[in-house]
């Protein structure tokens, strides 16, 4: 599916930011490009690749992972508001950043 103005449109209109027709006639090729490309990634055999299983030390060791990856139980909105100190209906009330 090729990405067209509309798209960059939206994910302008998604990101709360202002586009000019000039920067939607420049930006939605190089998007483009950049979709095909990881397209191509997707395209490749990993089956044979072994799963990353934590970072690297800094002498370039692996290390492994902290814990099991297996579905947790959230913390939930209301322990998870309760040391916010500025909550607001349900969520965290955070600065203004301009």
């Amino acid at each position: 599916m090729p990405i067209t103005e509309s798209d960059i449109r939206k994910i302008a209109q998604l990101a709360h930011l202002e586009i000019t027709e000039e920067e939607l006639r420049a930006y939605t090729p190089q998007i483009a490009e950049i979709v095909t490309y990881v397209e191509q990634l997707n395209a490749l055999d990993t089956s044979a690749v072994e799963p990353s299983t934590g970072g690297l030390t800094p002498e370039g060791e692996r290390t492994t992972a902290d814990r099991a990856d297996e579905a947790q139980p959230s913390l939930g909105q209301e322990l998870a508001l309760d040391q916010a100190p500025d909550p607001a209906s349900g969520h965290f009330r955070v600065p203004k950043v301009l």
